[in-house]
């Protein structure tokens, strides 16, 4: 043993291990997950932050620093830096990927603020310029026969009771005729899938994209002109029907489109014919979208005015008769009463308005509720709707027996 080598006591520490020991790591925290769904309080104070920034810079550089003035220019400016702004200011405070989110989330329920914003804007509007002025007892029992516009209470002698007549007839006609061509060619173009389906598919293409006011004029050139008919509502219901076609028969293909391809190999399986599988399973299957396809395609022909013109030509008088005599409409109602420069004129027309506002809503609400009083009645019975058996033996290709549900 050297003697320079320090000699230490057994059990004994010295300060200078103490100071030297080495404590054991701290355990190691992970990182959170990011949760872009997320919507916190320091969300909405980024929202807040970026709203308000963007509103004062846009009115600077609008009003104080440059002359640019108009209330579109400002709502757009303001609307592109508050996306802008939101997504560096989340971008800096969470994390890009939550930025990115954040302001797809804010152009998507921005874009569904705007619809639903334009449309109770022209509901409410309409109404507020309507409802003050309407006499309801003369709006629904009289017609303009005797409108005396100069008239200092002309509103209680007047109504618009031919041009709703007028526009409900030729609307029901159209549709009858329509609905079940546009249902039937839908189920060509994707039950059939034989020779021709492309061409039907290209006509119906086509005709989709045919201004409406086309309509009017092939039907006056082919049957007024000649004199094959005068103005009439079914002239009018024949314009209507080519706008309806088109419409109803694309949307009513998507819907038979995503019906499960298992039902139909179930029926097919079981020696149903494929018409029969077309009607029993295929339609009843999709009959909620075959019924908003419909409504589709009456909203879309209520409101036509062009069609109107060239054939039903418009009356101030009440027209029964749908095939003789020209006949008013309630778009002809607004569309000439709008035009006019006394204060009368424009409240009838505002009125016509409410009235085909008000008839286009109340028809849809009472077709989707019995749509959806249908739909919970199959799906608490568990399977498809049922048919009575007088239906079924008519047209099943073997005996079927009694059938316990419909007891």
């Amino acid at each position: 043993m050297s003697i320079d080598t320090p000699v230490r006591t057994p059990g004994a520490a010295s300060s200078a291990d103490a100071e030297t020991t080495v404590m054991p790591p701290a355990p190691r925290r992970l990182p959170s997950a990011i949760r872009p769904g997320d919507f916190s309080s320091t969300d909405v104070a980024l929202l807040a932050f970026s709203a308000l920034s963007s509103f004062f810079l846009v009115w600077v550089a609008f009003y104080q620093i440059t002359s640019l003035s108009g209330v579109l220019g400002f709502l757009v400016s303001w609307f592109v830096l508050f996306i802008a702004m939101t997504w560096i200011s989340t971008a800096q405070v969470i994390e890009r990927q939550v930025a990115t989110d954040r302001v797809v989330a804010t152009l998507v329920v921005s874009a569904a603020v705007l619809v639903v914003g334009l449309v109770l804007f022209i509901v409410l509007w309409v109404a507020y310029k309507a409802v003050p002025s309407i006499h309801w007892t003369s709006l629904f029992t009289k017609d303009q026969k005797n409108f005396q516009p100069a008239s200092p209470n002309a509103l209680s002698t007047v109504g618009i009771s031919e041009a709703i007549v007028g526009t409900m007839e030729q609307v029901a006609v159209a549709a009858l005729i329509g609905v079940p061509i546009a249902i039937t060619t839908a189920v060509f173009l994707n039950e059939v899938k034989g020779r021709g389906v492309k061409l039907v598919r290209t006509v119906v293409t086509a005709m989709s994209g045919t201004p409406s006011v086309v309509a009017g004029v092939f039907i006056y050139s082919i049957f007024i002109i000649d004199h094959i008919m005068n103005y009439s509502g079914f002239a009018a219901s024949l314009a209507l029907v080519v706008i309806l076609l088109p419409s109803v028969t694309r949307v009513v293909e998507e819907v038979l489109r995503v019906v499960p391809s298992g039902l139909r190999e179930a029926s097919l399986a079981l020696g149903a014919p494929e018409w029969r599988t077309t009607w029993s399973v295929v339609l009843p299957t999709a009959r909620s979208g075959v019924v908003t396809a419909v409504l589709l395609g009456v909203a879309r022909i209520v409101g036509e005015t062009a069609p109107l013109i060239f054939t039903a030509f418009g009356s101030q008088v009440m027209n029964w008769n749908v095939f003789h005599g020209a006949q008013g409409a309630l778009p002809i109602v607004i569309y000439s009463d709008v035009r006019q420069a006394n204060q009368s004129f424009l409240d009838l027309a505002f009125q016509a308005g409410f009235v085909l506002m008000s008839l286009v809503l109340v028809l849809f609400v009472l077709a989707r509720l019995f749509s959806r009083v249908r739909d919970k009645d199959a799906k608490k019975r568990g399977d498809l709707p049922i048919e009575d058996d007088a239906l079924a033996r008519m047209f099943l290709p073997v005996p079927m027996e009694k059938s316990e549900n419909l007891s």
